[in-house]
């Protein structure tokens, strides 16, 4: 396997020469057979050699995560010192989490499992009484909850238990986010989703019923701002871009033209599945969390043409459903947040500077493009799949031109 990765007979003698030779080929060997690219290899390669000639690896005893941070740490302040690293960050990362999937594979690893922390129960049955008596989606529920572990984790760093939390508490909370640079619109989802735990807990007898009404987050205006994604020239220009032959390039295409031309959710991107494609009929069927019901689309031929080219040259042969995968070991399908790293570069390397720089970013887009074209607010929250024609009417807003034909007609001299 190390011929493989090096050709220099003297790298080659020092890699075979280091500890644990078997240990670190059959790792890679392994790691080959689940398609990782040869770069990949050889970064590995290249770290487990540093692995194991700074942390001393017993020959019985397993090693813990405390001695992988800490010989990372030493290792990343060498690389800085030696100037290959400007920050400890990238290599102390690089070098843990190679040197954990590497023992982890051996077996060599010791994995104390964590004890839950004390609320986990408490969580896991307000997620059930939020799904159960409120109906909420999935999605609401996993926010709510990220939100509501945030507080209880702030508490118990002050050993505050449920029973013993007061207003105050959530008051100092709320106010330490906001410290931390939260948006209003952040903190005010932050005290929607405790104000729903705190009335559950109150009706089970955990806390004090008040507190829940006690809960007030910053006040919010109804429509208070724009959209704030980019222009449908900037968008066409991000299209332009990955006009390219390269295959990252190809995939990406394929997502912004669905996130641009439909108003796709990230989420809903991800989610996209072989079989929601009806080619004989052009038909793509998207899956919406939030109404609970799959919504069918004509397939534009654009974005229809981008996904064949994709599929036919790029996606890998794998067994995962889901269209748009990774393009490097491990292939699994991409998640939103891997999503969101793809839109932000491609609107970075055509230099826009919106507000927001992710997928719903695009949907601003697509929003705006369609106000622009004179469709009507029923017609564009069906398009985008909204629940409702208040969560369309922000769009209103933006179309500008018409706005000021109003303000040139003439009153006949009313004052």
């Amino acid at each position: 396997m190390l011929e493989e990765l090096f050709k220099s007979p003297t790298i080659l003698s020092r890699h075979r020469n280091a500890p644990l030779l078997e240990e670190r080929t059959c790792y890679l060997a392994s790691r080959a057979g689940e398609g990782c690219a040869h770069g990949t290899l050889l970064r590995i390669a290249r770290e487990l050699f540093q692995i194991v000639q700074l942390l001393h690896i017993p020959s019985t005893s397993k090693v813990t995560s405390e001695q992988l941070r800490a010989t990372g740490e030493r290792w990343a302040r060498q690389q800085c010192r030696r100037g290959r690293a400007h920050t400890l960050r990238w290599p102390r990362e690089l070098f843990i989490h190679i040197a954990t999937e590497w023992l982890r594979f051996l077996g060599r690893l010791d994995e104390r499992v964590v004890e839950p922390p004390l609320f986990a129960g408490l969580i896991d049955k307000f997620a059930k009484w939020m799904e159960s008596e409120r109906g909420l989606s999935l999605t609401t529920i996993h926010n709510y909850c990220w939100h509501v572990k945030k507080f209880l984790y702030w508490c118990e760093h002050l050993n505050r238990s449920v029973s013993t939390i007061q207003i105050s508490d959530v008051d100092r909370f709320l106010a330490s986010r906001g410290d931390m640079g939260w948006s209003r619109v952040s903190i005010a989802t932050n005290a929607k989703a405790l104000k729903a735990f705190f009335r559950y807990a109150g009706q089970r007898g955990w806390c004090s019923p008040a507190i829940a009404l006690a809960i007030q987050g910053p006040r919010l205006f109804s429509q208070e701002a724009l959209p704030s994604g980019p222009t449908w020239e900037d968008v066409n220009r991000m299209v332009d871009s990955l006009a390219t032959g390269q295959p990252q390039d190809i995939r990406n295409l394929a997502i912004i033209l669905l996130l641009a031309l439909y108003g796709l959710r990230s989420k809903e991107v991800a989610r996209l599945r072989l079989e929601d494609i009806d080619w004989e009929n052009n038909r793509l069927s998207v899956s919406r969390p939030k109404q609970r019901k799959t919504q069918t689309y004509p397939l534009i031929p654009v974005v229809g043409n981008a996904i064949v080219r994709y599929l036919q040259t790029v996606r890998p042969q794998n067994f995962h459903r889901q269209i748009f995968l990774t393009l490097k070991a491990p292939i699994q399908p991409l998640s939103t947040s891997g999503l969101h790293n793809i839109v932000s570069r491609c609107m970075a390397n055509v230099e826009l500077h919106t507000l927001h720089r992710g997928p719903h970013a695009l949907r601003h887009a697509c929003a705006m493009h369609l106000v622009a074209k004179g469709l009507s607010l029923k017609e564009i929250g069906d398009h985008l799949g909204h629940c409702s024609s208040s969560a369309t009417r922000i769009y209103a807003k933006v179309n500008l031109p018409e706005l000021r034909l109003v303000a040139d007609i003439d009153l006949g001299g009313l004052s």
